[in-house]
């Protein structure tokens, strides 16, 4: 049972990939107010530029039309409102695409759009340190391809507030996702810094949805968790005071208990005393579970100090190309045979293509890949041998998966199973720039 005057905030996703069904399943069965897809990582949203330069219509998530589509006839009778930050690179191309969706399920919706992350021209003005190489930005020699700051819950509780169906941003604090719709219905101010704490674990418990209801804890001995095929996503049943009741879909696969919400409150925490957003500092050292019922759990404990004065943003570089090429060996001598057609593919991608030797990289799967530095298995049953570089050109990486393939006929006896790969490399670094400089910017279309 939901208790009276509660917000039910659902977790429909927790990384753009994430499955679709369990999202069904909440907004279905759930009835959130809110349902919330949590779809972008620092990567993910270098990559959207990337592929935004590429095609201006792309750039943001690629399952936003179909989660729209699985979740919008469920959501829209039921006064569920959406907010994700699918929109990553391209926020207004993804709002277009969520009218789009809505109205071909023949749905009258309102869809908000929230912009001003991107601090690409900012940070080439204001020249900041970078964290990674504790130098100004214009000495850092790869190509600047991105700049995102993180925003806060401000923009998306006035998102909210414009009656939305929709609200789609680009890079957004995970857990501010979840504190907009608080912040919007409870009336919570800038200044409560303790409610704003708890609404940030509220956040942060909630953001890699299934991770709460034993996917990433599950170890099949010692943390069993029953029908993981099943996994149900999460939701919390959030009070004016910040007071919160986890819980999942009755009779979904899955288990929600203090062990899998403990283990969640200290994912990506660097220091659980001081747990840093946008919005606020806030403090988790004192927060307990208490069991609710079954596969329900109450929160209690966090608290808040004053919000930073400066914004994180994640820089995306282009760091040029990775080439890579797989192989499989299996049987007597299987790890012999693999280090021979390394030893070949290395020998001529530096011989023949001209790649740097120090550019080559090779391990063995299933014999030692997993932990470097320790002692490898000597007799495997199988092994994989996975030959890798990163190079500056696409046409230096497509010789490496060229190479591993040509093994089949060149190479040692018995190998199978070839793949091979080319990837534009993005790589990211971080720095911080003044608040007052970043300005967020909501759009209602629809």
């Amino acid at each position: 049972m939901r208790a009276p005057g509660t917000l039910r905030l659902g977790a429909g996703a927790g990384f753009a990939g994430d499955r679709i069904d369990p999202a069904v399943e909440l907004a279905r069965r759930a009835r959130p107010d809110y349902l919330v897809f949590e779809c972008l990582g620092e990567r993910t949203v270098a990559a959207g530029h990337a592929r935004r330069i590429a095609d201006p219509a792309a750039g943001f998530d690629p399952l936003l039309a179909a989660r729209l589509r699985a979740v919008l006839p469920h959501c829209h009778p039921a006064g569920t409102t959406v907010v994700t930050n699918s929109g990553a690179a391209n926020p207004e191309a993804a709002g277009e695409c969520a009218l789009r969706e809505a109205g071909a399920l023949g749905l009258d919706a309102r869809i908000a759009v929230v912009t001003g992350d991107d601090v690409l021209e900012l940070v080439r003005t204001i020249d900041p340190v970078v964290w990674e190489t504790g130098t100004p930005l214009s000495e850092v020699g790869d190509e600047l391809l991105s700049a995102n700051a993180y925003l806060g819950a401000e923009p998306v509780a006035e998102a909210v507030a414009s009656g939305a169906d929709v609200v789609v941003t680009g890079r957004v604090a995970d857990p501010a996702l979840y504190l907009g719709p608080l912040v919007h219905e409870f009336g919570w101010a800038p200044g409560d810094h303790d409610l704003l704490g708890k609404g940030t674990l509220v956040g942060h418990l909630l953001e890699c949805a299934g991770q709460l209801t034993g996917g990433y804890f599950a170890d099949p001995l010692t943390k069993p968790v029953p029908d993981p095929a099943r996994l149900g996503f999460p939701f919390a049943d959030v009070g004016p005071d910040g007071a919160a009741v986890f819980g999942k879909p009755d009779g979904s696969g899955g288990r929600l208990d203090r062990r899998t919400c403990g283990e969640q409150l200290l994912y990506e925490v660097d220091d659980p005393a001081a747990y840093v957003t946008p919005d606020v500092v806030a403090d988790f050292s004192d927060v307990t579970f208490t069991d609710a019922g079954t596969d329900r759990v109450a929160a209690r404990g966090a608290t808040g100090r004053p919000r930073p004065d400066g914004l994180k943003v994640t820089l995306g570089f282009r760091g040029g190309w990775l080439g890579e090429g797989q192989l499989s060996y299996a049987g007597p001598r299987c790890l012999d045979r693999a280090r021979m057609a390394a030893d070949i593919a290395c020998e001529r991608l530096v011989g023949v293509h001209g790649l740097p030797e120090e550019a080559v990289e090779v391990e063995y799967i299933g014999a030692g890949a997993a932990f470097r530095g320790l002692a490898a298995a000597e007799d495997p049953a199988e092994v994989r041998v996975r030959v890798s570089a990163r190079v500056p050109t696409a046409e230096a990486a497509e010789a490496v998966g060229w190479e591993v393939e040509s093994l089949y006929t060149n190479g040692p006896a018995g190998g199978g199973g070839a793949r091979r790969s080319t990837t534009e490399i993005v790589a990211v670094r971080s720095c911080v720039v003044p608040r007052e400089h970043v300005r967020p910017r909501v759009t209602v279309v629809g």
